[in-house]
Parts: C-alpha cells; sequence; structure tokens
C-alpha cells in the first residue's frame, strides 16, 4: 500500500509544532460548531479562521489547500463557510484556484438545518492553473460516506485526481482526518498521505479504510 500513517493528537497541537513543510499539500474539512458547545457563533468563527490560516502557513507554496465543507442554518440564519475559508485564504496570500460545488441531495430538494449542497474549494500561494483545464463546477453526486460527518467518495476521488495530476509533490496532509476516507482516496492515486485524528477510534479506522477503486467502493 502506499505509504499512510494516521497520527493520534489534536490537530491544531501538530499545525503549530515547528516543521519542514516544503512538499505539503492539505485537505481538510474542519469541524461545525455543533462539535464547540463551549462557543457562541463568532467564537467559532475566530477558531475556524484561524485554523484555516494554521492549515494554510504549513501548505508549500507551491502546493495546494482543499477545503470541503458544508453550509449551515444557524440561529435563523445562514452561516457561509466558504467565505470564511476565503477570509483566511486573504490573510495569508493564497488565491482561489477553483470553487466546485457538491450536491448532498438531488436537486430541487429542500433541506432543513444544512444546505443540499456542500462547498470544495482549492488554494494555492504559487501554483496557476491552465483554464483550457477546467472541470465539472457542479458534481450531482457526493457518493457514499463512511460515517455521518464524512467526505463522500466522489467528492475525495475528485480531490485525488486533481491533487495526483497537479501538484508536485505527491504527499497530503488530512488534519481532523475523521476515518479516513480521504487517506484512503489519495492512496488509491498513488499519493502519501498523513492524517491527524484525536479519537483513538476513529485513527484507528483510518489506518485500516481502503478503497476498491475499479468498483468505487470502501473496503
Amino acid at each position: 500500500m502506499t505509504y499512510r500513517e494516521v497520527i493520534v493528537e489534536d490537530a491544531i497541537t501538530w499545525l503549530k509544532r515547528p516543521k519542514d513543510t516544503s512538499h505539503y499539500s492539505f485537505v481538510s474539512s474542519l469541524p461545525d460548531i455543533s462539535e464547540f458547545p463551549q462557543f457562541n457563533l463568532d467564537q467559532w468563527k475566530e477558531w475556524f479562521i484561524g485554523t484555516a490560516e494554521l492549515i494554510f502557513q504549513n501548505t508549500s507554496d507551491e502546493g495546494v489547500t482543499l477545503f470541503f465543507q458544508s453550509d449551515i442554518k444557524w440561529e435563523g440564519g445562514w452561516v457561509d463557510k466558504a467565505y470564511l475559508c476565503q477570509k483566511a485564504a486573504e490573510r495569508q496570500a493564497s488565491k482561489l484556484l477553483w470553487h466546485k460545488i457538491i450536491c448532498r441531495s438531488p436537486a430541487g430538494t429542500t433541506t432543513f438545518g444544512r444546505p443540499a449542497y456542500s462547498h470544495i474549494l482549492c488554494f494555492s500561494k504559487k501554483l496557476k492553473l491552465n483554464a483550457s483545464e477546467s472541470t465539472p463546477d457542479v458534481i450531482s453526486e457526493m457518493g457514499e460516506k463512511t460515517w455521518q460527518r464524512g467526505m463522500g467518495l466522489e467528492a475525495c476521488l475528485m480531490m485525488a485526481k486533481f491533487l495526483s495530476a497537479k501538484v508536485p509533490e505527491n504527499f497530503i496532509i488530512n488534519p481532523f482526518c475523521g476515518e479516513g476516507s480521504m487517506l484512503a482516496a489519495a492512496n488509491s492515486y498513488g499519493l502519501k498521505a498523513i492524517g491527524i485524528e484525536r479519537s483513538q477510534k476513529r485513527a484507528q479506522r483510518a489506518q485500516e479504510l481502503n478503497l476498491n477503486l475499479d468498483e468505487k467502493k470502501w473496503i
């Protein structure tokens, strides 16, 4: 199997530790406010932007930072996580390369609490893309998830395929890696991957999860 390491640690602690980041690209899905009962909305937004900035600071200048995020409807308002990611990117001088929408429910479906789509955003400080190599901006299906808060199969495969084709260094880091769906997808495309996960149970699953690329199935 292509190299994979899952570190059982708090992601913020790991991100703040001095390290050589000259060859890292990042894929992340930052935790929702529901996982921080001690925070009000403004405090969580501050945490989210600050954590996104840490990820940008750890990303190689020639690499990319990818965010998979779902907006929420909170106390009668809409929280746009794509905006929060872009706010952090501007502070760290990282430009938006593309912004895609992936459907969580079929188009035309009414949903409550959380929108029927998620954002996938790609940033880089120095990498440039050729406009002639564009891919679809709207992805119709998220794909099977290994757990409730996981990234869907189609989302993971799209990001892994992009990373394997466009990023000079084939090494990704996934803080808050959960059960490791992005790690497995990355490995299936020949990418080396490191995940950070503070739950021992999820970290064990992340180390063991694999993907049958031909059948598009988690194993």
